[in-house]
């Protein structure tokens, strides 16, 4: 079994930055890939950015070039840098993690919203 818990969400101004925080706890060293998704108000849940074993990263097209992901295999931690925020980038994101042998887990979430 893997924990995750989210931190860093909040409110903040369209144009700012927030870094979203996840530590994994448990049986942390079976995680092969880390990565945040996000879920608006009536929309479904959507990747944001993910990150493997290997340092392989995949970021959505619709924050490409606003956000950042790493991830410190050491301390099982993944963080998200979101810069010039906007008001669409509202939602609920979560801290998701995949064991190698496939279970997935996720966080509780942290909400994020952006004020126009």
């Amino acid at each position: 079994q893997v924990q995750l818990v989210e931190s860093g969400g909040g409110l903040v101004q369209a144009g700012g930055s927030l870094r979203l925080s996840c530590a994994a706890s448990g049986s942390s060293f079976s995680i092969s890939a880390m990565a945040w998704f996000r879920q608006a108000p009536g929309k479904q849940r959507e990747l944001v950015a993910i990150i493997s074993s290997g340092g392989g990263i995949n970021v959505a097209d619709s924050v490409k070039g606003r956000i950042a992901i790493s991830r410190d295999y050491a301390k099982n931690t993944v963080d998200l840098q979101m810069n010039s925020l906007k008001p669409d980038d509202t939602a609920v994101y979560y801290c998701y993690a995949a064991e190698i042998s496939g279970p997935v887990y996720w966080g509780h979430g942290t909400q994020v919203t952006v004020s126009s």
